[in-house]
């Protein structure tokens, strides 16, 4: 390629990027316009004609159909399985279990937070968690700091799922099935997930060593017969009136719940062993569950289209991040931009390049978009560490690590607004209260995940 040209797909593919990053980071464009129409802008003043621009889109959106299809039907399960209650009884159990003992409830807010991310939704965790546990802090004088700090840690790490959004993100930008990329993280995953029930008991004594003082000083009055039970009752009835609200009702059978878990049982087993595709396994998990927990076809596709805007929405903003990446790899502008940030990077940083930009993941959470930091640094990083031999796969890896556990640390984050708002905080103390930890936490998971030669 002549060198004039290189410069100038370099140059355009950098404006491409920084103009849709400034322009989400700034709020005045959503995801889909930008990742839609500033590429194909770009590609018509880098000189492609509309014919090339077909190519690059038909590339782009067939290497992220997969995984649009599966978010789609994923969404709309886990939807259906909460609309039935599936996660009720669990949460009542270990809310009960707590029994007023302060080490215990954050142990148990972890616990309830990693159950509740399990449908990739950050909102119907915070939903979900929130209003069951924030009575039972009140009760005890804990800080609704805490409480988000341990469900914002909990649901970031079990958030690796496939149909998660950031994992989501990162299979579509490699070009990989988002099940095959998430099996190696398994490992790493649990590892969190155990560090997190360790954190978690550490915060809760010291959150008691918190308490103590302040009864000593005689800030607060503890009291002594906290109605734990009374609570349980309040989160379940307060669920039943929810369900009880919407236009469709679920059937009402007390083997329902045990046959939604066997069938979400089946459908992860079905997906994981790789029996089907992911958006297979889901497609027929929801054909099932529709009919077993609604009785009516109006009933059924009621519930469908309750569910059908998350769904939608996040499958459409993967689709123009198809177009995006499709343009910006296609037409050699990713390529040239890789080449050109190493002909200026020192020599001896560059195979460590997806590390470094890793580490920084949870600080950078609070400067990009989850968009901008998947779908314009990723690629760019994975083109840099290609050139050192470095797999794609490891790059992606590395970054998702360093960046997860800061999702519900961001201002950026819809989800974590809710939260905020759930449990009557501030976010601007949320973040003072919960960053460091976070960013810590985070950067033992990348030293973890080296060790365990997965990054």
């Amino acid at each position: 390629m002549q060198p004039d040209v290189s410069i100038w797909l370099t140059v355009v593919g950098l404006a491409i990027i920084f103009l849709i990053v400034g322009l989400l980071i700034w709020g005045k464009i959503s995801p889909i316009v930008g990742m839609t129409l500033i590429p194909i802008l770009g590609a018509l003043i880098a000189g492609f004609n509309f014919a090339e621009i077909t190519e690059f889109l038909e590339a782009g959106t067939s290497q992220v159909m997969g995984v649009v299809v599966m978010f789609i039907f994923a969404i709309i399960f886990f939807g259906i399985m909460q609309d039935s209650g599936l996660f009720n009884p669990f949460v009542r159990s270990m809310i009960l279990v707590t029994r007023g003992n302060v080490v215990v409830v954050a142990i148990a807010t972890a616990i309830i937070g990693m159950v509740a991310q399990i449908d990739g939704a950050g909102a119907s965790t915070f939903l979900i968690s929130i209003p069951a546990l924030l009575p039972l802090y009140k009760e005890l004088h804990m800080s609704r700091y805490l409480l988000l700090l341990l469900i914002a840690l909990s649901a970031g790490v079990v958030n690796m799922i496939p149909w998660g959004g950031p994992a989501a993100r990162a299979a579509s930008v490699i070009g990989t099935d988002p099940v095959s990329f998430y099996l190696p993280l398994i490992p790493l995953q649990i590892a969190g997930l155990v560090l997190i029930l360790g954190l978690a008991t550490l915060l809760g004594i010291r959150e008691k060593r918190r308490i103590e003082k302040r009864v000593k000083a005689g800030e607060i009055t503890l009291n002594e017969n906290v109605n734990v039970k009374g609570i349980a009752d309040e989160f379940v009835k307060r669920q039943n009136e929810e369900m009880a609200a919407a236009s469709e009702q679920p059937r009402k059978h007390p083997a329902i719940i045990w046959i939604n878990l066997l069938l979400t049982i089946a459908v992860l087993a079905t997906m994981i062993s790789s029996l089907l595709p992911p958006q297979y396994a889901f497609m027929l998990g929801v054909a099932i569950a529709l009919p077993i927990n609604y009785a009516t076809v109006n009933d059924q596709m009621g519930r469908v289209k309750a569910h059908a805007p998350s769904a939608l929405m996040m499958a459409a903003v993967i689709l123009a991040a198809g177009v995006f990446l499709g343009i910006l790899d296609n037409s050699g502008m990713l390529e040239n931009i890789a080449l050109a940030t190493i002909s200026v990077m020192p020599e001896f940083v560059v195979p460590y390049i997806h590390i470094i930009v890793a580490m920084f993941g949870v600080p950078m959470d609070l400067l990009t978009s989850t968009d901008a930091y998947y779908f314009a640094l990723l690629p760019i990083v994975d083109s840099i560490a290609s050139t050192q031999g470095i797999e794609s796969t490891s790059t992606a890896y590395a970054m998702l690590t360093g960046n997860i556990i800061g999702t519900f640390v961001s201002p950026f984050s819809p989800a974590l607004w809710l939260g905020v708002g759930l449990a009557g905080a501030n976010m601007g103390q949320h973040i003072r209260y919960s960053f460091f930890w976070m960013w810590g936490f985070s950067i033992i998971m990348i030293i973890l995940g080296i060790l365990m030669g997965i990054i």
